[in-house]
């Protein structure tokens, strides 16, 4: 059975590299026609022709996704472009990794202003698009295991992720008579540049030698293994196709077993 994906046009943030270059090169071999918005041209269009090479249409877009005028402007950029949307992916963020008692107004800010701001520019701008074209669309926000329960040292960002999964919920209320639904995946331990990020802060901070906080939160997975990005982009193709036009509002958890809700 078709999943009416084939000829599809979607948009994803943050699709340099990680969790939305996997998105891509998922949607790409299910025949969906991407823009890829990142703030690395360069590395952009590496993924562009890796896309490409499934035979589909691509186009990329160097957006900074806090500001609010500059994810409008990619929106517009890929109705011109690619003729039309179907899928809004807000994949893009950053983690932060700090005790509460160490945050400064300076990493407040930047890490709102892209976690929680650029997701909502993201809602706001696909469908205000949607509503303008007269049709269906799907909305997908990156929300995380941290925005169904906060971790320590991850305060900040766990509460960006919260955030996250209410503006889901919010929104999928808000517009569902537009036909518009508005679901969030939410990952676990995934093996990519963020963790090893993550994991070489908590050794600054904990003294733990490097690569044991990676690994003791993935022993705890139930399935034994850590998340790759194809296994997050395996739920947003499902997200994106039509055998979920029924869900909307859901923030549902991708992580082999380590927090259950």
């Amino acid at each position: 059975m078709s999943t009416g994906l084939n000829g599809k046009v979607a948009i994803i943030t943050g699709a340099a590299r990680g969790i939305g270059r996997g998105i891509a090169l998922r949607l790409a071999q299910e025949g969906v026609n991407l823009a890829l918005l990142d703030l690395s041209a360069d590395q952009l269009g590496i993924v562009r022709k890796e896309v490409e090479s499934f035979g589909v249409k691509a186009t990329t877009y160097v957006a900074d996704i806090s500001k609010r005028e500059e994810v409008y402007a990619a929106i517009e950029h890929v109705v011109s472009t690619l003729g039309t949307l179907d899928v809004m992916i807000n994949n893009a963020g950053i983690s932060q990794v700090k005790p509460i008692a160490d945050v400064v107004p300076e990493d407040l800010e930047k890490i709102l202003n892209i976690n929680i701001g650029g997701v909502t520019w993201g809602i706001q701008a696909a469908a205000a698009k949607f509503k303008q074209l007269n049709k269906n669309g799907k909305i997908i926000n990156a929300c995380s295991i941290a925005g169904h329960e906060g971790f320590a040292l991850l305060g900040v960002y766990s509460a960006t992720k919260f955030a996250v999964r209410a503006l889901t919920q919010v929104a999928a209320k808000e517009y569902a008579s537009d036909n518009i639904t508005v679901n969030a995946y939410c990952p676990g331990v995934v093996g990519t540049d963020m963790w090893v990020e993550i994991d070489q802060r908590f050794s600054e901070i904990t003294g733990a030698p490097k690569g044991e906080t990676y690994k003791k939160y993935v022993d705890g997975i139930a399935l034994g293994r850590a998340q790759t990005p194809a296994d997050v982009a395996a739920l947003v193709a499902f997200l994106s196709s039509d055998d979920a036009a029924y869900i909307t509002g859901q923030s549902i958890l991708t992580d082999g077993g380590l927090v259950y809700r």
